[in-house]
């Protein structure tokens, strides 16, 4: 039982994360850095420790905290991280136009 909960689980989330944000912001920051044994233990980690807290705090959080105020948290999150990688992506072009 907990063998089949856990492959389950394990396809669910996979097929979930395939083309979703994080496989992409992941591909982008990849893309930009010469080190993706580094994006690769960061993303990974950031994963497992959001899925962690996914799984400790379960639907308990919505008790204390309307649905709306949650989705804005992450929504400003999401667009705070769209942000800088945006301007970061300017920032590498510049870098590499003045090494050239």
């Amino acid at each position: 039982m907990l063998l089949s909960l856990l492959l389950s689980t394990f396809i669910t989330v996979f097929i979930a994360e395939l083309g979703d944000k994080t496989q992409l912001a992941t591909l982008t920051i990849s893309g930009t850095s010469n080190k993706p044994l580094a994006v690769f233990l960061g993303s990974s980690s950031a994963l497992v420790f959001a899925s962690l807290l996914g799984a400790l705090t379960g639907g308990s959080i919505s008790s204390f905290l309307p649905e709306v105020f949650l989705k804005s948290i992450a929504s400003t999150t999401f667009f705070i991280i769209g942000i800088r990688l945006f301007i970061n992506s300017f920032a590498l072009d510049k870098e590499e136009k003045e090494k050239n």
